[in-house]
């Protein structure tokens, strides 16, 4: 059985982590900020990224831990407060991560990190391998940052991975939970023209991703975590109308209208970033959900 440290753990990926990998073969221990009862398989140990405060007990045991901690980028309005937020709850949590490792004298041998495709900034139709530069924008500048102290972190461990995770598709949280909305209304929206890439993926395949580089030691370094094939967004949309099925209008949501609504925040959801898996790909991982419909139609029947 490995133990694995999930920093991040009550997020939309960490929770389903949590009830993805199986409990027979996995302890989990996961940071809060207050203290919970345990699990079955789970133990919850309290930390403060504020203070920079870990409870050291979190680490016993662990062979690997997982850094997917911080604030929702979709949540709030991109105020300069919120912004700073933004980084922070990244930056910091990798700090608070960092400050306890060198506490320990055995250290646990993986850090898998998350990043994100906002990485390469709006790229239009380029398709984007793991080679290709940081880009410009607010999402690529807090992107370079998180990824600059994930990797710093990983000075401190024997071999790392950093996922750029794409759009992750899930009932529970995410663009497709808004998406959802006004489709329950018999209206699916697709923003300014269309044209914009989004590199998708179902979120089981992130969680498959991870249990991977945990139990494959010759994955090492930077992956872009998306599906083979990106989609425009009017692709994307529509291919939600097929797996949801029934009537419904595929139309566009105007860039004015949306920057009315969401001000700056209105470049996550028209910059285009065709980011592909040329890594996950070329070293033989299999994607479960690598089509959109299909991929779609388990997340609403299984609520995933």
């Amino acid at each position: 059985m490995k133990t694995i440290l999930i920093a991040g753990g009550s997020g939309l990926i960490g929770s389903r982590l949590t009830a993805y990998l199986d409990p027979k073969q996995y302890q989990i221990h996961i940071l809060s900020r207050s203290a919970k009862t345990d699990k079955a398989n789970i133990k919850y140990f309290v930390w403060d990224t504020d203070k920079k405060e870990i409870d050291l007990a979190a680490f016993a045991g662990v062979d690997a831990v997982i850094s997917l901690a911080g604030a929702g980028i979709a949540d709030k309005r991109w105020t300069p407060a919120r912004k700073k937020i933004l980084l922070e709850s990244r930056t910091e949590s990798i700090a608070t991560l960092s400050k306890g490792i060198d506490q320990l004298d055995q250290k646990p041998a993986l850090l898998i990190g998350a990043s994100a495709v906002g990485y390469y900034g709006n790229q239009g139709d380029k398709k984007l391998t793991e080679s290709d530069p940081a880009g410009t924008g607010f999402l690529a500048d807090i992107t370079t940052q998180w990824e600059a102290a994930s990797l710093e972190l990983a000075r401190k461990f024997s071999r790392h991975t950093l996922m750029r995770i794409g759009i992750v598709l899930s009932k529970n949280g995410g663009a497709l939970k808004e998406i959802l909305k006004p489709a329950a209304l018999g209206s699916y929206g697709y923003f300014g023209d269309g044209s914009a890439y989004y590199a998708w993926i179902h979120i089981d395949d992130i969680c498959n991703i991870i249990r991977t580089h945990i139990e494959d030691e010759h994955y090492s370094g930077i992956y872009n975590a998306s599906a083979p094939v990106p989609l425009t967004i009017k692709e994307l949309v529509t291919a939600l109308k097929k797996a949801k099925g029934g009537f419904g209008l595929v139309m566009p949501v105007p860039v004015f209208a949306l920057k009315i609504a969401l001000g700056e925040m209105t470049q996550m959801l028209t910059d285009s970033m065709r980011a592909v898996p040329h890594r996950l790909s070329s070293e033989g991982f299999q994607f479960e959900y690598p089509e959109p419909v299909p991929a779609l139609k388990h997340i609403l029947e299984e609520g995933v």
